[in-house]
């Protein structure tokens, strides 16, 4: 197990970060709570305690503390709103710098990985920072030229050749390329996660993965032969099998992991089944990142009813990653 701290995000300032955040270490033992710190606003933390009715003790992280206590890296920006539930450029800027003050750290080993509370990529790319949201992120931080999203929950995983563009977009990164690579990115992270031999199918991108061309030949020329590339690398990888169809059988248990074509086809299935407990996760970057799976909620922001189930299972999810670092 590494002895760093796991290092959780706030997200945005006016969103419900901060609130789940607390309650999740809140419900933590001290001992369980010490194996984290909090990059974000100690002002905010302060708020989203309060509003929730909790006693947290909080302590700049490094500082010598009572015991129980809630570490906070305090990263001050400008011109925060200081009440929930606002768009805010500043927000933005906040939410980029928790992040980047996080991969800093752990490039540093002064962390063992992240977990990201919820940005708003509106008030983000008002800041200046023109990302589709913390996936594209962290790649340009870690100097990666791609990423996967990968959702994970007790009985289905999904990872996404492509995520946050359109759906015309989606269709044309769909390359045999890129499926493989998919493949093999979800391949290496279970086997890391203790699955000897992982069983993945494929989405087609077409109703009935496209009926021998009656439906498009994006599935054959596409799909197909990211396939067999794969399969001849010795991965057992299946498909393309209709979307309408494989997430069924993977939830039952035929398949440890689905790679989804773009981004609803993987999201709706998960969070049909696993909504408050289905954790994000970044694959292919030099570091670990989990995250919650929903957005600022930005209209129950401040009122203290934010559930903060799917921050347990994102903190669960790191701490399985952070036991495979050195």
């Amino acid at each position: 197990m590494n002895d760093k701290p796991i290092v959780i995000t706030m997200g945005d300032p006016s969103g419900v970060g901060a609130e789940v955040t607390v309650k999740a270490m809140t419900s933590l033992s001290d001992a369980e709570r010490a194996r984290y710190a909090v990059i974000g606003d100690f002002d905010t933390l302060e708020r989203a305690r309060d509003v929730c009715g909790l006693t947290l003790a909080l302590h700049a992280h490094g500082e010598a503390a009572p015991a129980g206590s809630l570490a906070v890296v305090h990263v001050p920006v400008a011109d925060l709103p200081g009440r929930f539930g606002v768009l805010s450029p500043a927000c933005g800027e906040a939410s980029f710098r928790y992040v980047d003050t996080a991969v800093k750290m752990i490039q540093a080993g002064e962390a063992a990985g992240m977990v990201t509370a919820p940005i708003n990529k509106e008030a983000l790319n008002a800041a200046g920072h023109h990302y589709d949201g913390h996936t594209g992120m962290l790649a340009h931080l870690t100097g990666c030229k791609s990423s996967w999203m990968l959702l994970a929950s007790d009985t289905l995983n999904v990872i996404h050749v492509s995520t946050h563009v359109s759906l015309k977009d989606a269709i044309g990164r769909a390359t045999p390329e890129r499926v493989l690579e998919t493949i093999r990115t979800g391949y290496n992270h279970f086997r890391r996660m203790g699955v000897e031999n992982p069983r993945i199918a494929v989405a087609g991108i077409n109703p009935h993965c496209g009926e021998n061309g009656l439906f498009g030949r994006e599935d054959d020329e596409q799909i197909v032969p990211g396939i067999k590339q794969a399969q001849a690398e010795g991965i057992d990888v299946s498909g393309p099998i209709p979307a309408d169809t494989v997430y069924h059988r993977a939830n039952q248990g035929a398949f440890d992991l689905v790679v989804a074509q773009y981004h609803d086809q993987g999201h709706i299935p998960i969070k049909l089944i696993a909504f408050d407990t289905a954790v994000n996760v970044s694959l292919g970057l030099p570091i670990d990142r989990s995250s919650v799976d929903h957005g600022t909620a930005f209209d129950i922001a401040g009122t203290g009813k934010a559930n903060h189930t799917n921050m347990l299972s994102a903190l669960s999810y790191a701490g399985k990653l952070a036991a495979g670092r050195s």
